[in-house]
């Protein structure tokens, strides 16, 4: 019964990705159905493979010794403001993005991170039938940021037609920076955090492909990677250092308006209603839920988590997880987990609006006029990447 449902989980996505593509006579079906396959064969070895599980613990101990690291930054200019055996989410989830931005700086000013962008995405661009560009793109947007990342195609971004410049977007919106990785393995399982990793970026091009099918001319298929300009190690580690602790006060102050006004609102509904708003919007999300295969039992909670996402952010959703997670099963604990690793949400919008403009108004002004579809795309992706979890599972 679980793979007749998230067969018909898959057909449904990629029909609503249908309904809302460009050209639908264009869409090339044959790298979609690889990338699917693709999905699957890493989900499995990933979740239910002995090289899997040396993979993610491999990489779910880089993290953790990266948080040690960034604790001891931490606890020397904050040590002693909280209570022993207390562990404040600013301190112990958002300051260490401020080390691993760090690390990103040197990976990028020793020319270590750009070698591998290029050739992750060059391997890429040969699966996925799209440019050059566009893979260079998506394995960018996971280790710069959504924002970052076009900076680094700064040359070519005036120049770029409309339908190449949405699937940047979607990648860019699809995809999580790899400064803030460390703090989701803080909030849900390590794992989960890996093969979504995974399952995004291939999920990017497969909807990406169906909404906004087209084809690069070879004369076309030209990336022009703009190289930072030449900073002094040290000027460098300064500018990175700031950056890690504009994005850690950024997402608190987020987290502080959307958790106080999610408490608002969902007061208010319930002295009018009897219920909180979160349990509307669960009713809502629940058939999304389902098809995704979480049980019907628990597809209201499940739903509500997915919502919250969408209307505010990862961060949030993963902090109303932590608080059911208890009543759910293991599969849906997956599945849903899966789900919150990406970007894809309202806010999200105009950071990746207002990146964009910043290096070319008119270019921003077109992103902000798809900003819907983008969203609408981006969360396909994450619905889509919770699906293939729940073969898995």
């Amino acid at each position: 019964m679980t793979y007749i449902i998230a067969i018909l989980g898959l057909v449904v996505v990629l029909g609503l990705a249908l309904l809302a593509s460009n050209n639908r006579k264009q869409v090339n079906y044959k790298p979609i159905a690889i990338m699917i396959i693709l999905q699957l064969i890493l989900a499995y070895i990933l979740l239910n493979t002995r090289f899997g599980l040396v993979v993610i613990k491999a990489f779910a101990g880089v993290f953790e010794k990266l948080l040690k690291y960034a604790a001891a930054g931490v606890d020397f200019v904050f040590g002693g403001i909280a209570n022993d055996g207390q562990a404040p989410f600013f301190l112990t989830v958002l300051l260490p993005i401020v080390f691993i931005s760090v690390l990103i700086g040197i990976f990028q000013y020793i020319k270590v991170l750009p070698l591998i962008m290029r050739a992750i995405g060059f391997v890429l661009s040969k699966v996925n039938g799209m440019g050059k560009l566009e893979s260079y793109n998506a394995i960018a947007s996971a280790m710069v940021g959504q924002s970052e990342v076009f900076i680094t195609v700064k040359k070519q971004l005036g120049r770029i037609p409309e339908h190449r410049l949405y699937t940047l977007c979607a990648s860019a919106m699809s995809t999580v920076s790899m400064s803030i990785v460390g703090a989701y393995m803080t909030m849900i399982e390590p794992k989960y955090v890996v093969t979504a990793l995974v399952l995004n970026l291939f999920g990017g091009f497969i909807i990406a492909s169906i909404i906004n099918p087209y084809k690069v001319d070879e004369n076309e298929d030209i990336l022009e990677v703009q190289e930072e300009e030449k900073q002094s190690f040290f000027e460098m580690l300064g500018e990175y250092i700031m950056d890690g602790f504009k994005v850690a006060i950024i997402v608190g102050a987020m987290l502080i308006g959307f958790v106080a006004l999610m408490a608002a609102i969902d007061s208010v509904f319930d002295m009018i209603f009897g219920v909180t708003f979160q349990h509307v919007l669960g009713y809502i999300f629940a058939p999304v839920a389902f098809i995704m295969g979480v049980p019907w039992a628990e597809a209201v909670s499940a739903g509500g988590i997915m919502a919250t996402k969408l209307v505010t952010n990862e961060f949030v959703a993963m902090i109303q997880l932590g608080k059911v997670q208890e009543a759910m099963s293991p599969r849906t604990l997956g599945i849903i987990s899966v789900f919150l690793v990406s970007f894809a949400n309202f806010s999200s919008i105009g950071i990746i609006a207002g990146a964009v403009k910043g290096l070319s108004e008119k270019q921003g002004n077109v992103v902000a006029r798809f900003g819907l579809k983008l969203l609408y795309g981006a969360t396909l992706v994450s619905v889509l990447s919770a699906i293939i979890v729940s073969f898995i599972l």
